[in-house]
């Protein structure tokens, strides 16, 4: 059998990076970033909110682990006091930025436990996470003199979240965004060069990874969790943006739900030539780890005769290379790798 699991990975840039310099800003995926005003003020205009500080943040609490590892990865987990709602464990080459740095929650914290860490800017990859039904909404931390920034990720032209579930997008989801995001927070913390070298690495390991790879007519399909009603990739997501990338098709790219839940007779007619397993340590929902969705797929009665898993073609990525993070870029390493390694990429 052929798992396709994690590689090291390089690391992207570490706290050793020296550079501060306020360089202009290149804008932001979620609207127009604006210049550092020449008393140190930032202001970058965020999923219709406009975001301002007085000075580079010190004390920032990140609601999820994509917003957590952009800022690992711009070097400022000295100013981050608070993590929160973590999958995986986190991405490589951070480990020794994460290790100093409070986790308020392995999941959703609480609105109190986040004021308690005294941030002066909360951070977060999901509209779910600061909104109605999250940690807190936006409004509730600025009516308490803290600004609050929210992926774009999750604001992009196209993307409903009103529509239930995980939302849905009409238009598909590119790496701008992601970049826009590192772009937004370099600004807000004063590391607008750091954040282009960062961007910079990130489209260099995308040209690397798909460099001549031809992976027309090979279908994929994305399993993130739950067995009983299995959450699958929809057209325009993270794995939308991986597909793309490689040269393949999603088995769903008819459906516009982020994470549409479809039943297993559904799968079963679509007969995918790949799957690609979600191999989370994290424990809300069933089969979480890949090996507990092998152990499922091998044995069920409507999955055990599908083709990738009669010829064990499994390709394996972190739940965060499946959200819309910088990680997307280490899904794309890896399920072009994995096509390569099965013999069915060019």
């Amino acid at each position: 059998m052929l798992r396709y699991a994690p590689h090291p990975l390089p690391l992207l840039l570490a706290s050793s990076l020296l550079l501060t310099a306020c360089a202009p800003s290149q804008g932001g995926g979620s609207g127009a970033t604006e210049e550092a005003g020449a008393d140190g003020a930032r202001t970058v205009d965020n999923c219709g909110h406009e975001v301002g500080v007085g000075a580079p943040p010190e004390r920032v609490v990140s609601l999820n682990q994509g917003s957590t590892e952009i800022l690992f990865s711009l070097g400022l987990a000295d100013r981050v006091v608070g993590t929160a709602t973590w999958t995986d464990p986190v991405m490589e080459g951070l480990e020794e930025a994460n290790e100093g740095v409070p986790r308020l929650a392995d999941n959703a914290p609480s609105f109190e436990v986040v004021l308690d860490a005294e941030p002066d800017l909360v951070t977060a990859s999901f509209v779910s996470t600061l909104g109605t039904g999250g940690v807190a909404t936006r409004e509730q931390f600025e009516e308490l003199g803290v600004p609050t920034y929210v992926s774009p990720t999750d604001c992009a032209a196209g993307k409903d979240n009103d529509s239930g579930g995980d939302g849905s997008r009409s238009e598909p989801l590119t790496l701008d965004a992601v970049h826009g995001e590192i772009r937004d927070l370099a600004l807000l913390f004063g590391v607008q060069e750091r954040g282009e070298e960062l961007v910079a690495e990130l489209e260099r390991r995308v040209d690397t990874a798909t460099e001549g790879l031809d992976a027309s007519g090979v279908s994929l399909m994305y399993w993130f969790a739950n067995s009983q009603s299995p959450y699958l990739a929809g057209c325009c997501g993270a794995p939308g943006a991986i597909t793309r990338a490689v040269g393949a098709q999603n088995a769903f790219d008819d459906t516009h739900d982020e994470w549409p839940q479809v039943n297993w007779e559904t799968v079963a007619d679509r007969d995918p030539d790949v799957i690609v397993l979600g191999d989370l340590t994290r424990e809300s929902q069933t089969a979480e780890t890949a090996d507990a969705k092998i152990a499922f797929l091998e044995s069920h009665p409507a999955t055990r005769n599908l083709t990738a898993v009669r010829e064990e073609r499994y390709v394996l990525l972190s739940g965060q290379a499946m959200n819309p993070s910088i990680r997307t870029v280490e899904g794309i390493e890896q399920v072009a790798d994995g096509l390569r390694d099965l013999g069915l990429a060019r």
